[in-house]
């Protein structure tokens, strides 16, 4: 039998039909923000003896141990258990558990009994770091083909400084380890380790500071580049610096997220730092990938992936992070002929286009090339210079892309992306050809560093596809051009995004009045909010008038923002946004709700991405915009990026949604808003997929009565918003609580009155003072009382989520949840509304500061000023002074 999925009303149904969820079917499975807890407190058992980056190898020893023992554990009882209903006996069943090839069929490690963790708990007291270096040393002897290196080298006896942990630590460690079992059947979604690995990995990324950067490049990042490099089912992909193996995994499941199969895509990488490809394969092995080929040695020295007849592999697509700036010994290298376009000066740490060289030249005919180069590559002299005329010679270079400073850790320098192509590859239309890309202005600003949002990711993206000009973002260079500038790829030379000058009238500003070409030169920004300027600002205008006058209701700068809000054109234009998102929901939130039972979590990504680009759709290339497709049919079509062509969306009609003739939102802020709501949602849809509506809600009521109440993996879904929907009454209770108790504190601080003011304090009459410190004292009693009755309240409310959850059918647990995510990308739509709207009054506010009062008025009102001072003097006798 198969879902409906035409019908939104169908899917409930159909799964109480099938009997795949009960009633009372409330389970109770590991989060993500549980296991990342997990697994940072185990980091902070030791954190304070040594640095992050000394320390983190013996968290991942620790959480590999127990990931292979459990997993193990749970396949040699349900080995024993199959032998005992066979009629075997207790011994002659674990004698059968015991045999290796049980395990290597279902990709299961091998543990032996020293390496297991009942062991390690249960006997392990003296000599701890020794016992677990030999249970390490053991299990990667027993799986010496997977393992090989992984795991042995980890010494928890290693001594740094005069520091070494103690057995008191370790035990510490292993019983915390013990706490919680790392089985998938145990987990919210069956990917929850690997996710969980990662977000470890970013944690002594961010803790190591500069040395972070040598494992980590942050996936904001990493995102961007699959996404240009858009690698496709059955390809080979390969990453010379593989640092924690982040770029492979986003490959995997770029090739997943847009319905291909990812086993069918190999992974490669090799990596100079022993470390880091350790910490790689433990990573492609906690994401349940086994057949990754990592190998540990100096990429540009010797190359590990290698054909038997001696030649190098060559792969589909070549993704990298190369470290900046290093040396190399020209004399050390093997396998020369990757480097036909010449070398760099051994001394000068200048081996950034050598590991360029060595991508391209192990990139199969047809296949493509992305890495991160340092600016100085683009334009610096000698050698260098060489070698980049002779990549534009041979047309290899396709585009070279700047990113935002401040994005990588270890360095606060900008960096940029370049994409190779071998000659011939390029589609006709791009042959001879570079697109440069000035994106160093897109970026979110975080506390400690800038960070890439979704919409930046698709403007990226979206521009690279297209490979036209858009004005101070992106322009197309040929050959000739770029001999004429001595092939030097300084990404201003080409795409320079200098904000243009500020206009400065100088007639307005002696006369007043804010000159009409600066209004009209607004007018786009305006007339796609619905926002007719002159009516609602400048209303005595004509067309005849240079220069136009604020009215009289917008005689102050505060008086711009609530016009704009206020405006109708504008309320409008909002509501019709809000109305097309309201149809879109209604026809396309059934993929959602049908999710449990279709599990089909790689095609609901691109159909609504797809479906939301298709309803928001913009077709303007009037101002630089660009025509853009659904992400679903530019990422599906394997040849739409490698000929270089734009396909435009033609939605089908809808007489519910009518398409938006005017650029209220960018192509990319539309495909930003629901990038950015999948980003926040994705484990919540896992989730979704593998356990079903009771798990999902469970997971978040355990996420928002945690200690710390952290969103961060629950799209958002806080404590306060649950507690609306299952404890109406309790947060009725609870706001009437919080408002007396700021009753209450204002009332305190008028009794207490102000420290500073000694003076008033020693004019007080001393009865009104005592009788002030006297009430003083019974409001404070009353605070105490309202904040331990708030206290027990919110307990109360948060302990009785689960059993108003519980007590739920599944249908209303499956509104709930649509519920809650709906608003969340309403409100991520509606963040981009009101960003526009900003600009707006921003503009408004602008002329306001620049013409609103003018030279003139200024001259007047200082003479005004001047008289009413002689006057003063006057009165006083000063006259003539």
């Amino acid at each position: 039998m198969q879902a409906d999925v035409t019908n939104p009303g169908r899917c409930a149904a159909f799964l109480l039909n099938r009997g795949g969820y009960l009633e009372d079917d409330f389970m109770s499975k590991l989060t993500l923000k549980q296991l990342e807890r997990h697994l940072f407190a185990a980091a902070d058992i030791l954190r304070g003896k040594m640095d992050a980056s000394e320390f983190k190898e013996y968290i991942f020893g620790m959480l590999f141990l127990k990931r292979a023992s459990d997993v193990f554990g749970a396949q040699y009882n349900r080995i024993v258990a199959d032998q005992l209903a066979l009629g075997r006996t207790p011994d002659e069943a674990k004698q059968r558990a015991e045999s290796r090839s049980r395990y290597e069929d279902q990709q299961v490690f091998y543990v032996p009994e020293q390496a297991r963790w009942e062991y390690l708990r249960d006997h392990l007291h003296k000599d701890v770091g020794d016992g677990l270096n030999k249970a390490l040393a053991a299990l990667e002897e027993e799986n010496f083909a997977a393992l090989e290196g992984v795991v042995g080298h980890i010494d928890f006896n290693r001594r740094v400084g005069q520091t070494r942990i103690a057995d008191s630590k370790l035990r510490e460690l292993i019983d915390h380890f013990s706490k919680q079992p790392l089985l998938n059947e145990n987990f919210e979604f069956p990917d929850l380790l690997g996710a969980a690995y990662e977000y470890l990995v970013k944690e002594f990324a961010d803790s190591a500071g500069k040395k972070g950067g040598e494992f980590y490049t942050p996936r904001d990042v990493v995102r961007l580049m699959v996404r240009l490099l858009n690698p496709q089912p059955n390809m080979r992909v390969y990453d010379p610096t593989v640092g924690s193996g982040g770029m492979l995994i986003q490959s995997r499941q770029h090739v997943e997220e847009h319905g291909g199969d990812p086993s069918t895509v190999a992974l490669y990488g090799q990596d100079a730092n022993g470390g880091s490809w350790a910490m790689a394969k433990m990573n492609l092995i906690m994401h349940g990938i086994y057949d990754a080929t990592l190998h540990n040695d100096d990429t540009l020295a010797r190359p590990q992936h290698q054909e038997p007849d001696g030649g190098l592999t060559r792969f589909d697509r070549v993704i990298a992070n190369p470290p900046f700036s290093l040396n190399y010994v020209q004399k050390e290298l093997q396998v020369t002929n990757r480097f036909k376009y010449g070398y760099t000066p051994e001394g000068g740490k200048k081996a950034d286009l050598m590991f360029l060289q060595h991508m391209l030249a192990v990139t199969r005919q047809g296949g493509m090339v992305a890495t991160v180069m340092p600016h100085g590559v683009l334009f610096r002299g000698g050698e260098e210079k060489g070698i980049r005329t002779g990549l534009l010679n041979d047309d290899v270079l396709e585009a070279v892309i700047g990113l935002p400073a401040n994005l990588f850790y270890g360095t606060g320098i900008p960096a940029a992306i370049l994409i190779l192509r071998h000659r011939g590859d390029k589609p006709a239309e791009r042959e001879g050809k570079v697109l440069f890309i000035n994106a160093d202005a897109e970026f979110h600003s975080g506390r400690a560093q800038n960070y890439l949002r979704p919409e930046h990711i698709e403007k990226i993206a979206s521009t690279y596809a297209a490979f036209h000009d858009v004005p101070g973002y992106a322009r197309v260079v040929g050959r000739e051009e770029l001999r004429e500038n001595d092939d030097n790829l300084n990404i201003r030379r080409y795409a320079d995004n200098t904000p243009a000058p500020e206009p400065h009238d100088v007639r307005a500003h002696l006369q007043g009045g804010v000159p009409r070409r600066e209004v009209e030169a607004q007018q786009g920004l305006f007339a796609s909010h619905g926002f007719d300027v002159l009516e609602g600002v400048f209303p005595a205008s004509t067309e005849r008038d240079e220069y136009v006058q604020f009215s009289g209701h917008a005689v102050e700068r505060p008086h711009l923002r609530p016009i704009v809000e206020g405006n109708g054109g504008v309320q409008a234009a909002e509501s019709a946004l809000t109305r097309r998102f309201g149809a879109w929901w209604d026809e396309h939130h059934r993929h959602i709700a049908c999710l449990p039972d279709t599990k089909a979590l790689q095609t609901l990504r691109a159909e609504l991405l797809g479906s939301f680009q298709a309803a928001f759709g913009v077709v303007n290339d009037q101002q630089g915009s660009i025509v853009i497709s659904t992400t679903e049919e530019i990422n599906s079509d394997a040849d739409a990026q490698n000929v270089g062509i734009t396909i435009t969306v033609t939605p089908q009609a809808d007489p519910a949604i009518e398409m938006n003739p005017t650029p209220l939102l960018t192509p990319f802020q539309v495909a930003g808003v629901i990038a950015s709501w999948w980003d926040d949602n994705k484990f919540n849809l896992k989730t979704l997929a593998a356990n079903g509506w009771a798990e999902l809600l469970s997971g978040w009521i355990a996420n928002a009565t945690s200690e710390d109440g952290d969103t961060a993996t629950t799209g958002g879904i806080d404590r306060d918003r649950l507690l609306h929907v299952l404890a109406p009454k309790a947060m009725k209770d609870l706001a009437a609580l919080d408002e007396r108790r700021a009753e209450l504190e204002a009332s305190l601080a008028e009794l207490e009155g102000d420290d500073d003011g000694e003076d008033e304090a020693d004019e007080r009459d001393p009865l009104e003072a005592a009788r002030n410190a006297a009430e003083a004292r019974l409001v404070k009693q009353k605070l105490t009382a309202l904040k331990k009755s708030h206290k027990a309240t919110l307990a109360n409310a948060l302990g009785s989520l689960a059993a108003a959850a519980q007590a739920m059918s599944d249908a209303q647990r499956e509104a709930l949840a649509l519920g809650l995510m709906r608003e969340n990308l309403e409100t991520a739509l509606t963040r981009a509304i009101t960003t526009h709207r900003n600009r707006i009054v921003t503009t408004l506010e602008n002329w306001y500061d620049k013409y609103h009062v003018s030279l003139r008025t200024l001259e007047q009102e200082r003479n005004a000023a001047a008289e009413q001072l002689d006057g003063f003097l006057r009165e006083l006798g000063y006259a003539g002074v």
